[in-house]
């Protein structure tokens, strides 16, 4: 384990990725992640994460913490409650969660992620 600071400002390579086809709703979403720290346990991880508008349906196993820094998201739970979140929110996605993630507009967000071993 590392006991040197993480730097977010510093640019590390990123991975492209897109919802899943049969998870897909609406838009063509592409994803950006930089994740900057995984704990040795690979339970703990935080990063960057950036998308291009679209909706797709979602299902946490981890609990994670966002704070949007540009554009605007919306999660919905299964029963139809919805959230909106713009820069400088923070929120909690908590394990169990199940809706829809939808990106209103294009969007860059902090995340940290922890997902407990069962």
């Amino acid at each position: 384990m590392t006991n040197q600071i993480v730097d977010f400002r510093t640019q590390i390579d990123s991975e492209s990725t897109a919802p899943a086809a049969d998870q897909l709703i609406a838009g063509d979403p592409r994803h950006q992640v930089s994740n900057y720290f995984s704990d040795p346990t690979q339970q703990f991880h935080s990063g960057v994460w950036s998308s291009t508008r679209g909706k797709w349906r979602i299902r946490y196993s981890e609990s994670e913490f966002c704070c949007l820094t540009r554009g605007l998201v919306a999660l919905e739970n299964l029963e139809g409650k919805r959230w909106e979140f713009g820069p400088g929110v923070g929120f909690l996605v908590p394990a169990g969660f199940a809706g829809t993630w939808e990106v209103i507009e294009d969007c860059t967000k902090f995340y940290v992620i922890f997902e407990a071993r069962t």
